[in-house]
């Protein structure tokens, strides 16, 4: 029961282990039609995943649905007389997200969100993301130790 003040020392200079773990990113580009990539936060193509378009006019009923290509690829041509934002979800496996693509008249508004070059997290951002959980570990553990270090 003494040993335990080794503990929080030896979780903070284990080797970092990867952490198999997804997070969505859906891009999108207008044409004459509206294409999204959809890929995970590490940049693997969402490949087959399930999408749904809803249009301005119904948000709660689908307009289209249909999955992605191999590449993580969809593409549709909406409605030009309907102005407004067009939802598409993409799910597959338990993750996915949404996007809102603005469409005015015939005229498709100018691209918004990201460029192709990829989503994610920067290595700051999981430098940042990875010490902050091993701090909340550490502070757990600590927490629940805390009636071990003051007993006599």
């Amino acid at each position: 029961m003494r040993c335990l003040w080794f503990l929080p020392v030896a979780i903070v200079f284990l080797p970092a282990v990867p952490v198999f773990a997804h997070s969505t990113v859906i891009e999108h580009r207008q044409t004459n039609a509206i294409e999204i990539r959809a890929m995970y936060d590490n940049g693997e193509p969402m490949t087959e995943a399930q999408v749904t378009v809803y249009a301005p006019d119904n948000p709660s009923d689908p307009w289209l649905k249909g999955i992605t290509t191999e590449d993580g690829r969809f593409a549709f041509v909406p409605n030009p007389d309907m102005e407004g934002e067009w939802d598409v979800k993409v799910r597959k496996a338990g993750h996915g997200d949404f996007i809102s693509v603005p469409v005015e008249g015939s005229q498709q508004a100018a691209q918004s969100g990201k460029n192709w070059q990829g989503g994610g997290y920067t290595t700051l951002q999981k430098i940042l993301m990875a010490a902050l959980g091993v701090w909340g570990f550490i502070g757990t553990a600590l927490f629940f130790a805390r009636n071990r270090f003051h007993q006599t």
